[in-house]
């Protein structure tokens, strides 16, 4: 009899982390290493926010709380909520955990049952498949090419439909591609979810306030008011307030939704940090302002990344509108051979070549479910970035 469960054989480890923890390792052994994997903001996390950590510490608020948040953070998190996104929400309807992907697997534990399907946009986030198959559900895979900017349509949408569907899961600004939708754009895709009574919407909204030009963020249940009863809206703090350690997610959403997220919560991890949760109440209740300033270097390092790797052969990088990632296509790079004699026949034997001739670590596009492409975070110093993308100039106008 096999020792571990059969549920592992489904899915595999995150391929963002392995990225990051091979470049940790080569570094480790003296390597001339740029890693551009981690989905990590450089930035130090706000003093205000520390130091509201530090005045909960020497209050002694150190002690178990409520399974799924202080009533102090979430009634922060009802005020965001309608603060930025016109939506009005209970404490009740509020439920908080250790990071956002806690807060996706809960509600996924929470809600599948063997055949159901969960519709997945791609290119996509590592982990929603996987969460999918770990809660015993089905991913349905659908494809939004370089072409259209990396988004579906519609038609798109309403084609992966079927009587199993349960939940749509959204993510804008996307990692990896940092892809937005517009208000106009999305309200189409809800005008189809609209039509579907039955599937429901988890909006993973975690790089709501990285975004660039004249993008403006919306989120599902705002411009369509009419899935607000069937709608998960998620978030975090671990982007925007550059807080990716304190490890502290949140959700709002209809009450036996919330209340059964609990229940999985109650016996996975139980609250979260304590101190995570006061450092967030500051982090939503105060000063905004550092956002604007941080996303002013984000956008420079992101028009920096794009147009250098738009001059590396072979490959072609869109602009995206938000997030801190870029989501280039090797095409041309593709059946072309290193000087070290390695033929480029996939995007993973791209990044892994990239890596050992040239010192570079990226995210593979396979990881994310459209090929042949790699993920870059620029969420790193310029002059790192600036060398980083010299070495994949350089490595792609090697190929033969």
């Amino acid at each position: 009899m096999p020792f571990l469960s059969s549920t592992l054989a489904r899915v595999k480890p995150s391929p963002t982390i392995a990225v990051t923890n091979l470049a940790a390792e080569l570094k480790a052994k003296g390597q001339d290493v740029i890693g551009l994997g981690a989905g990590e903001p450089d930035f130090d996390t706000p003093q205000n926010i520390k130091d509201g950590a530090i005045a909960a510490i020497v209050a002694g608020k150190t002690k178990y709380t409520a399974v799924d948040g202080i009533p102090e953070l979430k009634q922060a998190v009802c005020a965001k909520f309608k603060r930025d996104n016109g939506l009005n929400y209970t404490p009740a309807q509020v439920s908080v955990a250790s990071g956002g992907k806690q807060i996706l697997y809960n509600a996924l534990m929470a809600t599948l049952n063997p055949g159901d399907e969960v519709i997945i946009p791609a290119p996509y986030w590592v982990s929603y498949p996987d969460m999918v198959l770990l809660a015993g559900g089905t991913p349905v895979f659908v494809e939004g090419p370089s072409q259209n900017a990396y988004k579906i349509t519609p038609a798109d949408l309403e084609a992966a439909i079927t009587p199993k569907t349960k939940w749509f899961i959204f993510n804008s600004p996307s990692n990896p591609t940092g892809a937005g939708y517009t208000a106009a754009e999305l309200k189409a895709l809800t005008d189809v979810l609209m039509r579907h009574p039955h599937v429901w919407v988890m909006t993973d909204d975690m790089y709501e306030h990285l975004a660039y030009d004249d993008f403006k963020f919306a989120t599902p249940a705002q411009v369509e008011p009419g899935l607000y009863d069937r709608t998960l809206t998620c978030n975090g703090v671990s982007k925007a307030h550059a807080m990716t350690g304190w490890r502290i997610g949140y959700a709002a959403g209809p009450v036996e939704l919330i209340k059964a997220m609990g229940k999985v919560q109650s016996q996975s991890t139980s609250n979260p940090c304590t101190i995570s949760q006061w450092a967030a109440v500051e982090a939503l209740n105060g000063p905004q302002d550092y956002i604007a300033t941080n996303n002013a270097i984000f956008k420079r390092r992101r028009d920096l990344v794009v147009a250098m790797l738009n001059e590396a052969p072979g490959v072609t990088c869109p602009v995206p509108e938000g997030a801190f990632y870029v989501y280039p296509s090797i095409t041309g790079c593709m059946g072309k051979t290193t000087p070290a004699g390695t033929v480029i026949d996939t995007d993973e034997i791209f990044a892994k070549a990239l890596l050992e001739e040239k010192g570079v670590a990226v995210v593979f596009g396979g990881a994310f479910g459209l090929s042949p492409c790699f993920r870059v975070s620029y969420a790193t110093a310029d002059e790192t970035l600036r060398e980083a993308c010299t070495r994949i100039q350089d490595f792609c106008a090697a190929l033969r």
